[in-house]
């Protein structure tokens, strides 16, 4: 049995055919941050930023969730980042129900491998994608657990790029992440917050 790794899943992501996107790309994102990381966001695509560097979250919205991380005393070397879609839709457009399926495989295998305490979900398309949910807005500052992964759900940071208010409310959110994190690393975890899915 082969022994799986994150530079393994980065290589086939790299070289991925098994959808449209892979014709349109510059570089595929497979993601960015070590194996120990505990902490995880997930957002929706790269965008042209990413495309173009082949990491996750360098253009504008990566700057708000780095201040905002900053802010929370979260350290981007310390969590992983990556997306639903590992690579570029044209236009940003929004990824595409066969596109998001191609890529499952390789999202589940990193949160196989991560382990990871909490998984932050950046966005709706995020949160369809991985939880069947429908309004971040309604849902966002809260911790869902499913088959026993915490999943801290947020708005996507590029959505403070086009409505301001949205700033505030997103480092907030990270800030609440933070100490949910925080607790949880030193074993002093309530059931405040928690709000508990079933799924079939």
């Amino acid at each position: 049995m082969k022994i799986d790794s994150l530079e393994k899943i980065a290589s086939e992501v790299v070289g991925c055919p098994l959808c449209k996107l892979s014709r349109t790309r510059k570089n595929a994102v497979p993601g960015e941050g070590q194996v120990s990381a505990k902490l995880m966001f997930i957002g929706e695509a790269p965008g042209k930023n990413e495309d173009l560097k082949g990491k996750p979250f360098v253009g504008a919205a990566g700057r708000i969730l780095d201040e905002a991380m900053k802010k929370a005393g979260l350290e981007r070397s310390n969590v992983f980042i990556t997306n639903v879609v590992k690579c570029r839709p044209p236009g940003n457009r929004v990824p595409e129900q066969d596109e998001r399926i191609a890529c499952r495989p390789y999202l589940q295998r990193q949160i196989l491998l991560l382990s990871p305490k909490i998984i932050c979900i950046l966005g709706s398309i995020a949160y369809a994608s991985i939880l069947g949910g429908k309004s971040i807005t309604a849902s966002r500052g809260k911790i869902i657990v499913h088959k026993g992964q915490r999943y801290f759900l947020t708005v996507h940071p590029a959505a403070a790029i086009y409505n301001k208010s949205l700033r505030h409310v997103f480092e907030n959110d990270i800030l609440k992440l933070s100490e949910e994190f925080k607790k949880i690393e030193k074993g002093r975890y309530g059931d405040s917050l928690l709000r508990y899915m079933e799924k079939s």
